[in-house]
């Protein structure tokens, strides 16, 4: 660990997987690989380097190495006769990246798990920190290219995930190479946790510029300490002081107070939110939407409930409930429910929930999203954020 954050100070990215590959012998390791998921959560893509071994794409789902990133634990392999493999989840606070892959003698003991976490959290910092300031990574993780719109939007999003006490914020949007306009944000000013999910009209380069000025305008807002509805407002101006008329954005902003559940929200021409609680759909009390933002609108009504321990909010853009299959069935706020539901009965980490979330309503639509569709789950109390670390 020391001599890996002593060198980790000059590393650059390209090296990462070297570097990584030679420490790890100080925990009796044979070989070590780094993967990195891409971009839609599919694959894991190891990280290439000098003496690092020769390793395959591996699927997240239906493998060894994805069950640790899917479940976010430690799971070992092989050993009976041939080398042991540990498969470390790599996570930035809740943020999956990947995972390590770490090859041991069979004989090797438990021990090893426990030394394995803290050299893991400090390969996933250096991920994290080496991306910051390198395109590696960034072209590791994709699978195909991406849309000039899509390089916006993934660079204007926050980490997919947070988890601190009483809450985890987990987000996802598809499709995830091609995104033009629905974008989501959060920030975590204790006690106060804000969210926001926006959907741009139109498609494309267009969509992507609006998403980012009003990402923009949310931040300035968010930062001032206003209000929702001023800060909706501002939102409201900059989109109609910056674009012609016929472009607008619906969105809905949220703010929970994470101490006693106290869940405002502003509702911009957008879907309500979802509130799942005990197993079930509840609609929180109505209240009327204010125009999209962009029509120069009045002032958005500002919206209230208090929320139960274990229940988790959802947020999303249309084009979640309104994805079609090939029949033409909409996929619906009862099928949304239903899912977070028994993935919370199968005891799924919330960012997992989303990824199998945002597969289901590829699936339904035969994998060809007729809209750009996002979503953010906000859970309050239900002891998830305890079991999003290592």
């Amino acid at each position: 660990m020391r001599s890996l954050l002593h060198v980790s100070h000059n590393l650059p990215a390209a090296r990462l997987g070297t570097v990584v590959a030679e420490h790890a012998a100080g925990l009796g390791a044979r070989e070590a690989v780094v993967y990195l998921a891409d971009y839609a959560q599919h694959v894991l893509l190891p990280v290439p380097g000098d003496g690092v071994p020769d390793r395959q794409p591996v699927t997240i789902d239906g493998s060894t190495a994805g069950r640790a990133f899917r479940r976010v634990v430690p799971v070992r392999s092989g050993g009976a006769e041939g080398p042991a493999r540990l498969w470390m989840p790599l996570l930035d606070g809740a943020e999956r990246l990947g995972v390590l892959e770490l090859v041991l003698d069979a004989d090797a003991g438990d021990g090893v798990e426990e030394e394995a976490r803290p050299f893991a959290s400090l390969v996933a910092e250096l991920v994290v920190t080496r991306d910051a300031y390198s395109d590696a990574f960034a072209r590791l993780r994709r699978r195909t290219p991406l849309s000039l719109a899509a390089e916006i939007q993934w660079d204007l999003l926050p980490p997919l995930t947070y988890a601190s006490d009483r809450v985890v914020i987990t987000g996802a949007l598809e499709p995830a190479y091609e995104i033009g306009g629905d974008t989501f944000d959060y920030a975590a000013n204790d006690p106060l946790v804000d969210l926001m999910v926006l959907d741009a009209v139109g498609h494309g380069l267009p969509a992507a510029l609006l998403a980012g000025a009003a990402v923009g305008a949310y931040r300035h807002g968010r930062r001032r300490g206003l209000e929702l509805p001023e800060i909706a407002a501002g939102m409201d101006a900059v989109i109609a002081g910056q674009f012609p008329a016929s472009q607008f954005a619906t969105a809905a902003l949220a703010r929970l107070d994470k101490r006693t559940g106290l869940l405002q929200w502003v509702n911009c021409g957008h879907p309500e939110p979802l509130i799942v609680r005990d197993g079930a759909l509840v609609h929180p009390p109505s209240c009327p939407p204010a125009r999209p933002l962009g029509l120069q609108s009045a002032p958005a009504e500002l919206c209230t409930t208090q929320l139960h321990p274990g229940d988790r909010v959802v947020l999303y853009t249309d084009g979640v409930v309104e994805a079609r299959s090939p029949s033409g069935e909409f996929f619906g706020e009862e099928r949304l429910a239903d899912l977070v539901v028994r993935a919370q009965s199968a005891g799924e980490p919330p960012p997992e929930t989303m990824r199998r979330l945002m597969g289901s309503v590829m699936q339904h639509q035969a994998g060809q999203l007729q809209d750009d569709a996002s979503i953010v789950l906000v859970e309050w109390r239900t002891g998830a954020e305890d079991r999003l670390r290592l």
